[in-house]
């Protein structure tokens, strides 16, 4: 059971194993692509193709042939029924989608969905500045496994700018120290840094400041660099272990 298929919700949990009670570890986005490993009943569990991640999706909506030519630029993107007659539905930013019909103002993704020209841009966009990126977050609440406008955590914040540029990076921290190979030694920070800690990251937005979603205060938040770092080890009795470099 490994052919590729494209999930269609707006976004769901990922759980690390097939049960609502389970840990949420992640989650897939609207136009993601992945593998079904193993299905039951209620429950597949898959592969993402951009990252592959393992873990169990419930009832998913999903379809083989897909074709995304956009996807959605904006933190979160409505959902109308017509052109002018909206819902209280969302897609999340990196959403990928296929485009059916257009006019003036919207794009028709499937029968009686369509998204305003402004929430979108073409697939093969590149954003260099990851600053942008980042900054659509500020405020949005700290959740543990999230990646979307409703909750982030902060490996999926610093993941997000290269899913967005189709680029490949891991979900996890535990990975991301180990994928990016560069330890800068170094005590004065620059515009593009990233500082890990175990279970930990944040990327510096210049010499002083950086941004994170992070846990203690809720929601991503844009911090001093060196007072966060001393507040992280004084609290959580964690000192940095890598110091690396966006490069994209």
């Amino acid at each position: 059971m490994q052919n590729n298929f494209y999930f269609i919700n707006n976004y769901s949990n990922i759980y690390k194993k097939p049960s609502k009670l389970s840990e949420v570890t992640s989650q897939i986005i609207y136009g993601e692509k992945f593998k079904i490993l193993t299905k039951n009943k209620n429950w597949i569990k898959i592969k993402t193709s951009f990252d592959n991640y393992k873990g169990f999706i419930k009832n998913p909506k999903y379809i083989e042939k897909f074709t995304p030519r956009y996807k959605v630029s904006s933190l979160k993107a409505k959902i109308y029924k017509k052109p002018g007659i909206g819902t209280n539905s969302w897609l999340p930013l990196t959403s990928k989608l296929s485009v059916f019909e257009q006019n003036k103002n919207y794009v028709k993704i499937e029968k009686n969905k369509w998204i305003k020209k402004t929430d979108i841009t073409k697939l093969n966009h590149k954003e260099k500045n990851f600053i942008k990126i980042f900054k659509k977050f500020i405020n949005v609440k700290y959740v543990w496994g999230g990646k979307t406008f409703q909750g982030i955590d902060c490996s999926a914040l610093l993941q997000i700018f290269f899913c967005y540029n189709n680029s490949f990076y891991p979900r996890d921290t535990k990975d991301q120290i180990k994928y990016t190979k560069k330890n800068l030694k170094k005590r004065k920070f620059k515009k593009g840094d990233i500082i890990f800690w175990k279970g930990h990251v944040a990327i510096c937005l210049n010499s002083k400041q950086l941004i994170h979603a992070y846990g203690p205060e809720k929601k991503v938040v844009i911090m001093p660099i060196i007072e966060t770092i001393n507040r992280i080890k004084k609290t959580a009795k964690l000192k940095v272990k890598k110091i690396s470099k966006i490069k994209y």
